[in-house]
């Protein structure tokens, strides 16, 4: 044993945390077993509605989002099955395609599930991704809790409860699971502390293969990641300088050599992403910060949110990030000076408390209102990979911090305290969290898809060309993604709901770049009214269905049709007809030429 390692072993053991002798590795016990059932069955429970239709229900609360993330399972399938680049997809956005590496594709869990998609479809990839990101979140936390942070797995299990269930993980659940499938995290802090305290090289190894995996689940959360466990390491630092230098020493090497095995393993899907068809410089999203006051509110998607009527202070109900209410907050602030004394915690606590601050963005918003007093985020708001990053994000590093300040206080009581201070404590924890206690996340059954597409009708119509829905798929109505799910991915979509280069500098923005008959039909869909077409705007439609490279315009039934079909008729000189239940234009002799 070095003598970094013997002080590691020293400051631990004064620390009251177990030491190295514990080691990163799987050791399962009855409260392991009784963890993982308990978080799952919460988990079915959150999803309840989804599971009633596993295969066809829709979260209603994920707007587009769902469509999306189902299209980008049944594309990863597609890529296994057929033996097709993963990367990238011209079923989108067609001729020009969709980078899937830009897009939080989420291939490290598109691949894997690829049978599941095969047979049972990605609706029911997309239920058992969000279930098991839920579940799987919590018990990763607890498990790092148990084994590197407290004795007690009850104490763990409270930890890893509020980690895996917090109001800004089930905001994500209604659409986004590349912010629920967060169980890696937890396993690649799991093998940096274990290799601080010694560990064989091997684990170095472990730690490559787990990084490199969850970035190709989701950069942005390990970038948030990176950013708490660098302001952690200085707080921890500067809270308990022998520990930290005797534990930065011993991780040095084998970091590096964890970095290399990642680095080998995504190089290629990074280049990709950067560089490949598709690729984008960066996604500026504005000011996604959040309000102070959503700090102590009650998310409406939690109990307390049910009893709390106030204004809602999230732009989306994906994104209620902070609302951690202020019994939780009240808790926190007590936890931390309670275990002043404890450099761990006292480093988590300032920690959480600073990834909370630089979530309030580049100025200070209270009660919806924008203050204009500057805050810290302003300084890395424009810097690379930062400025992509949605701020109000920041805050779901804070949760875990929290969970561990729960489960060191757990911890303590229940190995120090009385009977009478262990039910004490037990009511007041149960009265902290039961308002963030989540609500069931609404769901339905779709619409079903168009006979056309369902049965192969669009088979008569489509050779090698796109196929033009009007109007085209876009950020606001990404349906006809699921017609193209249904019809087994057999022809290319003109537009889509994607993220690729928009404007100038390759910037990033949702969707294909607005051609002007796409847009025409757009704005013909949200008045109901038609338009008088001009010669230019006729020449124009037979421009652009040149260049989606279409064989066939369809029309299904929907909003304003009528005056969707008028429009359509005019433009191309054609009365076009009925096919199945939609109406069709056959457009291959207006592009074929360019073929």
């Amino acid at each position: 044993m070095t003598t970094a390692q013997r002080t590691t072993e020293l400051e631990l053991l004064k620390e009251g945390l177990p030491t190295r002798r514990r080691r990163f590795g799987w050791s399962p016990r009855r409260s392991d077993l009784l963890a993982a059932v308990g978080f799952t069955g919460l988990s079915v429970f959150v999803l309840g509605g989804q599971w009633r239709a596993p295969t066809t229900g829709y979260l209603v609360g994920s707007d587009q989002d769902q469509r999306m993330w189902e299209w980008f399972f049944a594309v990863g399938a597609r890529a296994v099955f057929h033996l097709e680049n993963p990367l990238g997809s011209v079923l989108q956005n067609y001729p020009q395609g969709v980078n899937l590496m830009g897009n939080t594709a989420m291939l490290g869990l598109s691949i894997p599930l690829a049978p599941v998609t095969a047979i049972f479809g990605p609706t029911m990839t997309w239920t058992l991704a969000m279930t098991i990101g839920l579940a799987g979140t919590a018990y990763a936390w607890y498990w790092l809790f148990s084994r590197y942070a407290v004795e007690s797995r009850a104490a763990a299990a409270v930890g890893g409860l509020l980690c895996g269930f917090a109001p800004a993980m089930i905001s994500h659940a209604n659409g986004h699971p590349n912010f629920v499938v967060l169980g890696v995290l937890p396993l690649i802090l799991a093998c940096a502390i274990s290799l601080g305290r010694g560990a064989r090289r091997r684990v170095s190894v472990v730690l490559g293969l787990l990084i490199a995996w969850q970035i190709m689940l989701g950069e942005e959360p390990l970038l948030i990641l990176a950013i708490g466990s660098v302001i952690f390491g200085v707080c921890y630092l500067a809270c308990a300088p022998r520990l930290a230098i005797a534990m930065a020493r011993t991780l040095a090497r084998p970091l590096l050599l964890a970095a290399a095995v990642a680095a080998v393993l995504v190089a290629v899907p990074l280049w990709w992403q950067f560089f490949g068809p598709q690729s984008y410089s960066n996604l500026t999203h504005g000011s996604w910060s959040n309000d102070l006051q959503s700090l102590w509110k009650f998310s409406p998607q939690t109990l307390g949110g049910l009893v709390d009527g106030s204004k809602v202070l999230g732009r989306s109900g994906t994104e209620f990030n902070s609302y951690f209410g202020w019994p939780l907050l009240a808790m926190t602030a007590g936890i931390a000076l309670w275990l002043r004394r404890s450099p761990l915690a006292r480093a988590a606590s300032i920690t959480a408390l600073v990834m909370i601050v630089l979530s309030l963005g580049p100025t200070l918003k209270v009660g919806g209102a924008d203050t204009g007093i500057p805050m810290p985020w302003r300084v890395l708001d424009s810097l690379p990979l930062f400025e992509s990053v949605l701020e109000t994000r920041l805050t779901m590093a804070a949760v875990p911090l929290i969970g561990l300040l729960l489960a060191l206080a757990t911890d303590r009581v229940l190995r120090r305290g009385s009977m009478t201070a262990t039910g004490a404590w037990v009511v007041l924890l149960a009265l902290t969290l039961a308002p963030l206690a989540p609500l069931p996340i609404s769901a339905v059954v779709r619409e079903p898809t168009p006979v056309f597409f369902e049965k192969g009708v669009w088979q008569d119509y489509v050779d090698h060309g796109s196929v033009v829905v009007v109007p085209l798929p876009q950020l606001a109505d990404a349906t006809a993604l699921t017609w193209q799910i249904d019809a087994k991915m057999g022809f290319p979509l003109a537009g889509g709901y994607f993220v690729g280069p928009a404007g100038p500098d390759d910037k990033g923005g949702y969707g294909a770049p607005t051609r002007p008959t796409a847009k025409l039909l757009g704005e013909v869909l949200s008045s109901g009214v038609v338009p008088q077409i001009t010669a230019e705007e006729r020449a124009q439609a037979v421009v652009d269905l040149r260049f989606w490279q279409a064989d066939v315009v369809v029309l299904p039934t929907g909003k304003n049709s009528d005056a969707l079909r008028t429009t359509v008729q005019d433009l191309l000189g054609d009365a076009g007809h009925r096919a199945a239940d939609v109406w069709v234009w056959d457009v291959q002799s207006l592009v074929g030429a360019t073929r």
